[in-house]
């Protein structure tokens, strides 16, 4: 049995469904609906990511005696709320954006229709998953799109949490990332690895010849070779030297990268090394993945910037009740009328317009009713879960094979890095015409 999920969550959740018991409001229907205001400055589109860990994650909201325990001895809520959450098993229905489906602001990616209480406990689970997901895939979107047919490789483990390590690396997987250098999302995902050399194992030897020669009889001739710690041509050399024509690659760490892989090709070229591959790192994100694609790089390996989402780590989506049960048992929108923070009641339907061609032209959607399809459009929302049981594929492939297919029927303009509006419009069906 894998570990509860359930205290992954905020206090607040909890002492919610204590007063909602209290007043009678617990069992009313509601529904909630996981959307984004906004994408992050500049991004044309967003990518879902997450789904399939959250309902993971959803199979596993259990509240055993150990949590169980611990709200009691800190008396988070009292006992009436304690032996409610011990039966807690979600049992409504979920729908929502595919895994690996791009999105724009207001889309509603994940629609809970539940009780108050069985859905409101979900809030954080839900949205500590998705943001994180979601941020780096958009990113690792933009990345993959900028590096076109060369592949990337993500090696950021180093850069975060060792939990958020492995959901960023299948997260850019999904979003196209051909590899990953953390073991464990291979293991746990499936996800191809791959890696390098270390600065520190060529300083570990006398010189780069010694360095090279012994990575060379361990590793095999197809092996990559780092060879930027000192002086880059001497290495180069020294590498084709020791291993001949058949030098699998060479990593470019540091510097100016546009021009050393343009002299290092032109120096592997001359010496007969036509097939070495030449991999670079240093801190990319998709503007200088973007000013590469001009230099004869034959891959990628991106750390930092995809696992922090390349500027924006969270993907700003919110969790908030947009209808709920009137006491004639007649549902009815509810919206949050803040500044700047107001949300639009109603249960959503989505469709993505499509001209003749099959391209996006707007995000079309209905409240408490489905847009009529003109022929062209496809339906957005998924079932995920019905009664309580999680009846969508999980695993990161079939996210990664919808991805390429969602991200194919956008505009040109979606891919620009420049600043800009979302690449469609969110078009509510009051305003279509």
């Amino acid at each position: 049995m894998n570990p509860s999920t359930a205290l992954l969550t905020d206090h607040y959740e909890l002492t919610m469904v204590q007063a909602a018991l209290a007043s009678g409001h617990a069992d009313r229907r509601c529904v909630f609906e996981t959307f984004a205001r906004r994408l992050p400055d500049g991004r044309r589109y967003g990518v879902v990511a997450g789904t399939g860990r959250a309902l993971e994650a959803l199979r596993d909201f259990r509240f055993g005696e150990d949590e169980l325990a611990f709200l009691r001895e800190r008396r988070v809520v009292d006992d009436r709320t304690l032996d409610w959450l011990a039966g807690y098993r979600f049992s409504g229905d979920i729908w929502g954006y595919a895994e690996g489906e791009v999105y724009f602001p207001g889309s509603p990616l994940m629609v809970v229709e539940s009780t108050f209480a069985e859905g409101v406990v979900l809030e954080t689970l839900i949205l500590s998953v998705l943001n994180h997901d979601s941020a780096v895939a958009s990113a690792a979107s933009r990345m993959t799109a900028a590096a076109g047919r060369r592949p990337c490789i993500e090696m950021g483990s180093r850069r975060t949490h060792e939990d958020s390590a492995v959901a960023a690396a299948r997260a850019a997987y999904l979003a196209g990332f051909a590899s990953t250098s953390n073991l464990e999302a291979g293991r746990r995902h499936g996800i191809p690895t791959a890696g390098t050399a270390a600065h520190s194992y060529t300083l570990l030897h006398q010189d780069e010849r010694e360095a090279f020669a012994n990575q060379l009889a361990s590793l095999g001739l197809r092996t990559t070779l780092l060879v930027d710690t000192y002086d880059v041509a001497a290495a180069v050399e020294v590498a084709v030297e020791l291993a001949g024509p058949e030098l699998g690659a060479v990593r470019l760490d540091s510097g100016d990268l546009v021009s050393q892989a343009h002299d290092v090709r032109a120096q592997l070229d001359a010496l007969g090394a036509t097939e070495t591959r030449i991999v670079v790192t240093s801190d990319l994100e998709e503007h200088a993945i973007a000013a590469l694609q001009a230099a004869p790089v034959d891959a990628y390996g991106v750390g930092t910037q995809v696992v922090t989402g390349s500027g924006h780590p969270a993907a700003g989506m919110v969790y908030k009740l947009v209808s709920r049960e009137n006491p004639a048992g007649v549902m009815e929108g509810v919206a949050k009328a803040s500044k700047d923070k107001s949300s639009v009641g109603g249960r959503k339907y989505a469709l993505r317009r499509r001209d003749a061609e099959g391209e996006a032209q707007a995000e079309l959607i209905g409240i408490n009713t489905t847009p009529d399809d003109d022929g062209d459009d496809r339906p957005l929302l998924v079932p995920l879960v019905r009664g309580g049981e999680v009846v969508a594929a999980t695993d990161v492939e079939t996210a990664r094979a919808h991805h390429v297919l969602a991200r194919a029927e956008l505009p040109q303009r979606a891919l620009r890095l420049s600043h800009g509006e979302p690449a469609i419009p969110t078009t509510y069906l009051d305003d279509w015409s």
